[in-house]
């Protein structure tokens, strides 16, 4: 049965797991490596990012402006999954910005790793996210996921997250991974708010769910 083509400039949730809930990401640098591709990656390149890396900076300038491929409004890498609110450009961009990141860091983690073999479940899952409320609570559960899985105390704590940028506390400058104040209507402080309000909720809902699978 051929799969339903995602709508244009429509947003979804898009998230994806490793295979077995294998760890992928061990350390900073492969968090931060991930970011990296994920910056990279959500324009159309003609390069792969491993190549690109190896450019000087006069041609890394040159050849990090490409066309759109989506719009990034949120995100969360965790060490076994990974979490986006995404929108894209025209139909199958999303399909090829998936592709691009896992190949790409499939390939990193392998080459670091001495494996072979996927890193990834067969194909990413994807929820369209149809009205405003849908999408605010959607980033305060991506944000919480590394409070949740007691990773941290408090959502700022977690460096590999969109949080941080929703709250102003870190930028990259010209080259930001998110774009969500076109979408979300908010503020630093009250957002916060919402984010931390919502802490003992989620981690509550976590512990039933654990309950229900035993």
């Amino acid at each position: 049965m051929k799969r339903r083509e995602l709508g244009v400039e429509t947003l979804y949730h898009v998230f994806n797991r490793s295979i077995a809930e294998y760890t992928i990401f061990t350390c900073e640098e492969e968090y931060i490596r991930m970011e990296n591709v994920v910056r990279y990656y959500k324009n159309k390149r003609n390069l792969k990012f491993s190549r690109f890396l190896k450019l000087d900076d006069a041609q890394k300038t040159n050849n990090f402006v490409g066309e759109k491929l989506v719009e990034i409004i949120a995100y969360c890498i965790m060490p076994t999954h990974i979490h986006f609110v995404l929108q894209q450009m025209n139909e199958g961009n999303i399909s090829i910005f998936m592709n691009n990141i896992f190949n790409s860091y499939t390939h990193y983690f392998n080459l670091r790793h001495k494996r072979k073999g996927p890193l990834w479940e067969s194909r990413f899952k994807h929820v369209l996210i149809n009205n405003d409320e849908y999408l605010i609570h959607l980033t305060r559960y991506i944000h919480l996921n590394p409070v949740t899985a007691g990773l941290v105390e408090k959502p700022e704590l977690w460096e590999f997250s969109s949080y941080k940028e929703y709250i102003d506390q870190r930028h990259y400058g010209g080259h930001n991974i998110c774009d969500f104040k076109k979408f979300l209507d908010i503020n630093s402080s009250s957002y916060k708010e919402f984010v931390e309000a919502g802490i003992d909720i989620q981690k509550e809902i976590a512990k039933i769910k654990h309950l229900i699978m035993e």
